[in-house]
């Protein structure tokens, strides 16, 4: 109880400092209250504090950073993800990347106006104390800054690594030996898109030139039929990328017809371990599996045993369970395992162009005037 009442203390004395008066907290955190630009002044005499979580994926705050240059009355920093608590209560904005933000953290959060993901990614957020603290949480969407389409692309990378056997590839240089090994082709293939927002619906776009069979799944649909859809392509463009397309009663029936399946999902709780030890076994031996979402959407014990087995042809992944990932776990001593550093979103355009929406929003929120290029999630 102490705790909390020394919360509400802290809470109320930064109120002050920003000229709000001291009333309780119920009617302090309600949104009739506080709205979006109360606490950041708008005189450019006073500093809007950006602040971006540890010193993983530094490109994010070094172009925002770079897009904000002209703007010194916007201030961008990072610190190391265990320093987040300790100083959270400096900053308006925080762009959270891989830090988990519980209640805990949110309510030392004292100035906060905006938490936000450098992309879409938010499972890391307790939303509803976001909410509670009147503070607003977003996304950037992937299809409108290109990361959607670079993810689609590494999809694409990591599955010809796997038909082309990268890993004896690169064996074969080493012992100088010439025409070894002997690869597949992606053309002829049937591929399962799990997961059909923004990122399946760019993949889809760039496996038809390659020759294959698409199947999709996504929560609202049905196997016979399809509402319109969040990504902004019309159902026709959709109709015409999909060969067969299905709810989530159709999982193991189109993991059975598969010979790639590719990880497109959200993680949360309806979707956690989600390729488990049935999934797995419901796909065809020597099919392959490729995750470009999050690593817990994977079951680690049973695609281990599916690769001990044999049952799984191959594993691709971008994201891993624990991030970085231990370089030497068992999973990557195999063959026919390829993982890249989480960097399926991270290329040129989709960083430059995401840099400047967080950097917008800070100018935004600095001024008091609506947010824009963001999914408000609460």
């Amino acid at each position: 109880m102490a705790g909390v009442l020394l919360g509400h203390a802290v809470r109320a004395s930064a109120r002050r400092l920003r000229g709000f008066p001291d009333l309780p907290p119920r009617l302090l955190r309600s949104a009739d209250f506080l709205r979006m630009g109360d606490g950041v002044e708008k005189s450019h005499n006073d500093i809007t504090n950006v602040l971006f979580c540890g010193f993983h994926f530094p490109a994010s705050q070094n172009y925002t950073r770079e897009y904000l240059k002209g703007y010194p009355f916007i201030k961008v920093d990072e610190v190391a993800l265990d320093e987040v608590p300790n100083v959270i209560h400096r900053y308006h904005i925080c762009v959270v990347k891989n830090r988990r933000f519980d209640a805990t953290v949110i309510d030392k959060a004292v100035q906060m106006k905006l938490i936000m993901q450098f992309g879409v990614g938010l499972e890391g957020v307790d939303i509803e104390a976001a909410s509670r603290c009147s503070i607003k949480v977003a996304r950037i969407p992937g299809s409108s800054t290109g990361n959607a389409a670079s993810c689609a692309e590494m999809a694409i990378y990591l599955i010809l690594g796997l038909l082309r056997q990268q890993k004896e590839m690169d064996n074969a240089v080493k012992l100088k030996n010439l025409g070894v090994p002997v690869g597949e082709t992606l053309l002829g293939k049937t591929v399962f898109i799990l997961g059909f927002g923004a990122i399946g619906v760019d993949l889809a776009k760039r496996l038809r030139p390659f020759g294959v069979k698409i199947l999709a799944t996504k929560r609202s649909w049905t196997s016979v039929s399809l509402p319109p859809n969040a990504s902004g392509a019309p159902n026709d463009e959709i109709d015409h990328l999909v060969d067969k397309k299905g709810g989530p009663e159709n999982l193991y029936e189109f993991a059975g017809e598969a010979d790639i399946v590719v990880t497109c999902l959200a993680l949360n709780a309806a979707t956690a371990g989600i390729v488990d030890g049935r999934f797995l076994s419901s796909m065809r031996k020597g099919s392959l599996l490729v995750n470009i979402a999050r690593g817990g959407l994977l079951d680690y014990n049973a695609v281990h045993q599916h690769l001990q087995s044999g049952h799984l042809g191959g594993l691709a992944m971008d994201v891993a369970w624990t991030e970085p990932f231990d370089p030497e776990d068992p999973i990557l001593k195999f063959p026919n395992v390829l993982i890249t550093p989480h960097v399926a979103g991270v290329t040129e355009y989709s960083y430059r162009t995401m840099a400047k929406v967080v950097g917008d929003c800070a100018l935004q929120l600095h001024a008091g005037s609506p947010l824009t290029g963001v999914e408000i999630v609460n």
